[in-house]
Formats: structure tokens, sequence, C-alpha cells
């Protein structure tokens, strides 16, 4: 049987959960495939009325969901709870964009004239993938799991989802499933379109079937090589979608250090030890300026840091990585100025913990991210000594510049971020992802192995694929591509042209 174990106590309990065999497996997914067939042919409207029924379903069972969830997680039932409306939120923000129809990207060209001759008739939009695997996050047990932006996105494209349950919190996979699936039910939709299963070889197992036609993670990079390995076994490739490890550095400029210190300190230091630091777009590393101004800083964090009371990690796993990424930091050449509250030996807490380093010292064995409240201040004499410092640092899904509004150089040093991530901030920081049209949650490798985006409208984009139709009747053709009053946006002979009442 799976267990559950409580990070705050480290007690393992037996659940009724079973591991999902090789037969299990095939069930799930030859469902899967079946729901397929009637899903993509449903219409936007009733796949949005599936989306919001699904985030109905959930809020009928919050109070149980956040319980079960903060046992298996000790995120605590404030954070949790606001996770939990953000899942909901994501389905229904899916339901508004499936209605609106902008994301098929759809094109018609009529046939005519062209400068190269006369030219067929061809219309073109995207098209859903098929069943799509779906691994869950361990510091996510909403957001990122069952719950998640991964499986509303897929919904919403008229994908059914096969979800690898994570191992941290199989009883809340078990009950945000069974929300998932009374929605499906209430919608008659088909019993297939949301799958679950349990245990690391029935998730190598779904990822290996020929009926799967895609695969995304957040995870870490050893699970995104274990996923790859088993998509390079397979006869016909499929994408991975990878939200993997990011360091996400920041840095304060010397007008920043000068103006907003005090501000930069309570930020700073809320956004690391948040969520026990266990936050993919946790600033890992922050450059601040060498003088009195960046000592204040750092002195400040010392002083939050070591107030701070010992974290609760989420499984043993993370907590031995905590460890052992300290420890090669410290031999890579950082100091440690801070510790807060020392762990807890019977749990999987850790003491939050402040390092220093100068600049002329930082080498890439110190771009480490640690999973945890670590951060590690690099200190340096002018702002090209930190940029060469940051260019040591694997891509990250952001980069935070701390500032003044008006200092001179601004536009050239984001200019100098911009390939280092995926989403760049200023005087704000990057934990508390927004969910919206215009968000990216991705970046340079290893932060994601994508163009794509995990979180926001477009992460629908990840489930698609396009499809031409040349001089094609009207009766083949996807309803959105038929002659007359155009009912979603549209671009038709290069214009673009917008239903009636947009």
């Amino acid at each position: 049987m799976i267990t559950t174990t409580s990070p705050r106590d480290g007690v393992v309990v037996e659940t009724s959960i079973s591991p999902t065999s090789p037969e299990g497996v095939e069930r799930v997914v030859a469902s899967a495939a079946d729901a397929f067939t009637e899903l993509s042919g449903w219409s936007r409207d009733r796949r949005a009325t599936l989306l919001e029924l699904m985030a109905e379903h959930v809020e009928r069972h919050r109070d149980e969901l956040v319980e079960i969830a903060d046992r298996e997680t000790a995120l605590g039932q404030a954070r949790l709870g606001g996770e939990l409306s953000r899942s909901m939120f994501q389905l229904r923000l899916f339901a508004t964009a499936v209605r609106d129809g902008c994301y098929l990207e759809a094109a018609i060209d009529h046939a005519g004239d062209t400068p190269l001759g006369p030219g067929p008739d061809i219309r073109r939009m995207l098209v859903p993938l098929g069943p799509v695997a779906v691994f869950g996050s361990s510091n996510f047990p909403f957001a990122f799991s069952v719950l998640g932006g991964d499986t509303a996105s897929a919904i919403a494209a008229g994908c059914p989802v096969i979800l690898k349950a994570h191992g941290s919190h199989p009883l809340t996979s078990e009950l945000s499933a069974a929300a998932l699936r009374e929605a499906v039910a209430e919608a008659g939709a088909p019993s297939g379109t949301v799958g679950v299963v349990y245990g690391q070889a029935a998730g190598v197992g779904v990822v290996r079937h020929p009926l799967v036609t895609a695969v995304s993670l957040t995870g870490s990079l050893g699970a995104a090589r274990v996923i790859q390995a088993a998509i390079d076994e397979r006869e016909e490739p499929i994408p991975f979608f990878g939200e993997l490890s990011s360091l996400n550095p920041l840095l304060v400029t010397p007008a920043g250090a000068r103006q907003r210190g005090d501000e930069i300190v309570d930020g700073l230091s809320a956004s690391v030890l948040g969520s026990a630091g266990q936050l993919c777009t946790k600033p890992g590393i922050a450059f601040v300026p060498r003088g009195t101004d960046g000592d204040d800083i750092v002195a400040g964090l010392v002083a939050r840091f070591e107030a701070a009371p010992s974290a609760t990690l989420l499984n043993t796993r993370i907590r031995t990585s905590f460890d052992e990424i300290e420890a090669r930091l410290l031999a890579a050449g950082a100091d440690k100025v801070a510790e807060g509250a020392r762990a807890d030996g019977g749990s999987f807490s850790v003491a939050p913990t402040l390092l220093e380093v100068g600049a002329e010292a930082f080498t890439g064995a110190l771009a480490e991210e640690c999973f945890g409240p670590l951060l590690v201040a690099v200190r340096y004499d002018d702002v090209d000594q930190a940029l060469a410092a940051i260019d040591k640092v694997p891509g990250s899904l952001t980069a935070t510049v701390q500032g003044v509004a008006d200092e001179e150089g601004l536009p050239e040093l984001f200019h100098r971020l911009e390939p280092r991530a995926g989403r760049l901030l200023f005087n704000q920081y990057p934990t508390g992802v927004r969910v919206s049209w215009a968000q990216h949650h991705g970046g340079p490798w290893p932060a994601t192995n994508t163009q794509h985006t995990s979180v926001g409208v477009t992460a629908i984009r990840r489930w698609l694929r396009p499809v031409a139709w040349q001089n094609a009747p009207q009766a083949v053709l996807p309803v959105e591509l038929r002659d007359g009053e155009p009912s979603i946006p549209i671009r038709i002979d290069g214009g673009l042209v917008l239903p009636v009442g947009r």
C-alpha cells in the first residue's frame, strides 16, 4: 500500500491506495484514449461548462481538501486555502479563454489571386493533441498537481488528463481527483477525462504508453531525466514540458540599497522564508553592493534569518538535500552569516540560513538551487561585476531588479538580464505568481525545457497542434472555420476580424 508521511512529526501512515499495476496503467490510458474521441468533439461552450463545474465541486470539498493537504505537507491552512482558491480561479479562467476562442489562432485565406498566382482556399487552427500525462509537484498539492493549471489547460484544450499523483500527498491527490470526477459525471463527460495513477513505475509506464501524446512535470531535474529517458524509449517521440530548477537571481542596485534598504530587507526575507522557502520562484541568490548601504541590507537580513523559526520541509528527500547542498555551498567558498532556529530532529525541519560570498570569488559551484529557506548574498563592487557573476547563474524562471525607477542605466541592465530569465521584475518579488492572460512561467534551461508557460492562459498552447484544411467542404471544417459571422477572433485574408459585439 501507498503510505503518507506527516512532515511535522515524521509519522508514517498506511493508506488504502495501492500502487497502480501495469494492467491498471493500461486501463487508465485506454479509458483516456476513448474519452478523447468524444471530448475533442465537444463544443467550446460545453468544455467551458465542464471546467466551471470542476471549480464548483472543488469548492464543495474545500475544508476536507485543505485539512488533508495540511497533514501531508505542513504548508499551513492559510497558505493551502489560498492555493486552493487559485486552483479554482485557474479552472474558471480557462473556461473564459475557451469561450473566447482566441487561443485557437484561427485563420482563413480565401481562394484567389496572389502575387505568386492563383492561391487555394486554406483554413488553419489549433486542435487538441490527445491524452496527456501530468506529474504533480510536491510543493503545490493543488495549483501544480491534480487540481493544477496543467489539468485545467489540458481539459480546456480538449485533452483527457492522466495524473501521476505525487508521493508526498497521495490522500490529497485522491480526494482532488474524486472532486474532478464528480464534475465529469455531472457534465456528462466520458469517465476517462480524468485518470490518476500512483507510484513511480506507473508514472513511467504512462509516459511509455503509445496512446499518450504529451507529458508535463513540475519537479526536479532528476525526475525530468527519468521522464525523458522513458520518452526516448518510445517508438514515437512526444513533447515533454518540464518546469525544473531555478535560482531566480535578484540584483539590488546601489541606488536601491541607498534609498530603499529597509523595504528590500522586508520584501526579500519574506520572499525567501515564505512557504519554508519551497517555491520554484524563491530568490535563491541576491546580489548586494558593498559599502555601508549594502552592509545595512545584509545586517537586516541577518536579523530576519536569526529570528526566523525552524522551517518544516515537505519530505525526507528535500530535507536531506537541504543539508547536502548547504555543505556544498560552504565548501565552494560561501560563509554562513546567519542561522535561524535549529531544526527539530524528530521532523523534516531545518534552520533558515543566510550565506555570503564576494562576487570576485563567485563560481558556478555556488549557483546551485537549494529548495528550502536558504539565501546566498553575493557582495559586488560595481554593477558590471555583479552582471559578470549573474552570467554564471543557470537560466531561471525570473530575474529581479530592486532599484529606483529613475536611476541611470536601467534599460541596459534589463537588456543584460533578459536572456537569463522568462520573467523580469522591478521592485517586486517573484514568489506569488499571478494567474493571468499575460503571465509567463518559463525560462531558459534548466528552469524549463520549453518556450511555453505552465501558468496563465497561454499554457493551453502546449496541448494543441496546428492543422490546415485546403479546399475543404464546409461540412468537414471545424465550426470556427466555416463561412458566416465569426464566433471567435479570426484572421481572414490577413485582417483580424472580431465577433459581432467584441
